[in-house]
């Protein structure tokens, strides 16, 4: 590959990026973008065509042109060995410290995230790369400030990587003036410099992928990962991954998925904030009758039909499934709090454990064994339950019903309005993951929050005591959690973040993505 098809860095030098972008990287990011970009451009174009027809109340659907892949009998490739067991999973960011304490939890494995954790500047792009090349090759370690040392353990969690959305580009790096994708750099990034490493230590390069809303986005995955497999020197399907099932269209073709991935696919993942916030902005141009975020739990009959689907599915093809994440956290100045975490983090493992899930994920190292006691409770021993097979009920009507009794509250429409400010602050100050009110926010919880609020305005809906949404409200009581926030001493972003929120409440159309509103705010190239 020529030198003039490698993207050019446009960003200031940071710590280790020569040691990440060695030319043998850049090499085959330039490869990546000139034979894929186009394929990701048709991608999406078609979720923005589709969005389009969701608008006009043609709302999504099992395709019948996909029908013969949902009754024909096939089941993906079986996992590897050490993907068999997967009942605790632990994520956060590519940080050194939370990198070395994830991997130390106790949990079976331990997503690295480059995605809805992480806050994509330059400097925590490259740090992360660096510190999973350092995780990789058994050098990761961690002194604070302190003087405290922090090394992984002898039996650390097995490592999967979650690499940025579809949509996210990454303009940092740039062929012919153009942005590449944040896709392609980050997985790129990960497997040319661990893919080998990884097979010699007898695991493998495992990536969890994100965002997906069609079957067609994995059959580009599965070019893309054969692609650096051939480029690399490694067998066709070394690269196995997981889908975060975590879009409403997404739920529609998770067979065709599966299909279109079988050969490196081991596992669906319930994506359940982001699924939230997918639903809530297909239905952007309906009213949508949802109460407080806090009261669309998993035990509303939409999201019961959801994670059945993906268990009945998983199972009837030979893949894992894997529940979502618990937002609770422990607080250890707080016992109530904590006792309060704990007890709602069991009902909902519990609840996983006995709807079939094989495992499921925590935010904090305190919730692992929380959750494995609830699943090893079902489990009885085993490593799985794919030898539970219920029938896959594949019910439109059930999946699209987002009515959910109750009504919004003032203090559901502050909750919203506070944790989407203060992450969006974070995240432009370059923090991607954030304990808020006990809670871990990261963007899926954001897009929740902001989408809601839009949505409540847009419709106008009627809060419990009788008042409606509008502009003078939100704009009222966004001026309040300012107002908070400067007291609690603000972040310096904060102005920055409600310039930007109060964009995306009021724009005529739902934004697609707040972090690909914000992103030109983060860093100036």
């Amino acid at each position: 590959m020529a030198d003039l098809a490698r993207p050019a860095i446009v960003a200031p030098p940071t710590p280790r990026q020569a040691e990440v972008l060695t030319p043998a990287a850049l090499d085959l990011l330039g490869a990546l973008h000139a034979r894929f970009e186009p394929d990701r451009q048709r991608c999406l174009a078609a979720r923005s065509a589709a969005q389009a027809r969701f608008d006009r109340g043609e709302l999504p659907t099992f395709l019948e042109e996909t029908r013969e892949v949902r009754e024909a009998s096939w089941t993906v490739r079986p996992a590897p060995a050490d993907l068999t067991r997967r009942i605790v999973e632990i994520t956060g960011p590519c940080d050194r410290k939370m990198m070395v304490n994830a991997l130390n939890s106790g949990a079976d494995c331990f997503m690295a995230d480059l995605e809805d954790a992480t806050s994509p500047t330059w400097t925590n792009l490259v740090s992360g790369q660096a510190n999973l090349m350092d995780a990789v090759r058994g050098r990761l370690e961690h002194t604070s400030p302190e003087g405290r040392r922090y090394t992984v353990g002898a039996t650390p969690a097995v490592l999967l990587v979650r690499p940025r959305g579809w949509h996210l580009p990454e303009p940092h790096a740039r062929v012919a003036g153009e942005p590449m994708s944040g896709s392609l750099f980050d997985a790129g990034l990960f497997l040319v410099h661990n893919a080998a490493a990884l097979v010699a230590q007898e695991t493998g390069p495992y990536l969890y992928l994100p965002k997906l809303e069609s079957h067609d986005e994995a059959s580009l995955w599965d070019a893309v990962l054969a692609f650096c497999e051939e480029r690399l020197g490694l067998p066709v399907g070394t690269v196995r991954v997981t889908v975060l099932v975590e879009t409403l269209p997404a739920a529609f073709q998770m067979e065709e998925i599966l299909w279109a991935l079988r050969g490196r696919c081991v596992a669906l993942n319930a994506g359940r904030w982001d699924y939230l916030f997918s639903a809530l902005k297909v239905h952007r141009a309906h009213p949508v009758a949802l109460p407080d975020r806090d009261r669309v739990t998993m035990e509303a009959p939409f999201l019961r039909a959801y994670a059945r689907l993906l268990v009945a599915t998983c199972h009837k093809r030979g893949a894992h499934a894997l529940g979502g994440m618990a937002a609770f956290l422990p607080n250890r100045r707080d016992p109530d709090a904590t006792v309060a975490a704990v007890r709602k983090v069991r009902e909902d493992k519990e609840r996983e454990a006995e709807d079939g899930f094989d495992g499921t994920w925590v935010a904090h190292p305190d919730l692992v064994p929380v959750a494995r006691a609830a699943f090893e409770r079902r489990l009885r021993g085993a490593p799985n339950q794919l030898e539970r097979t219920p029938t896959v009920v594949r019910d439109a009507a059930a999946l699209l019903d987002l009515r959910v009794p109750g009504a919004a509250t003032e203090a559901g429409v502050r909750h919203n309005l506070r944790a989407a400010l203060l992450y969006l602050a974070a995240w432009l100050d370059g923090t991607g993951a954030v304990a808020l009110d006990n809670r871990m926010e990261d963007a899926a919880t954001a897009e929740i929050s902001r989408t809601q609020l839009w949505h409540w305005r847009h419709h106008a809906a009627r809060l419990a005591d009788g008042r409606t949404v509008d502009p003078p409200l939100l704009l009222a009581w966004l001026e309040d959690e300012e107002e908070s926030a400067r007291m609690a001493g603000a972040p310096h972003r904060l102005a920055d973040a409600v310039a930007l929120l109060r964009q995306a409440l009021l724009a005529p159309e739902l934004p697609p993505f707040l972090t690909l509103l914000a992103l030109d705010q983060l860093e100036t190239p």
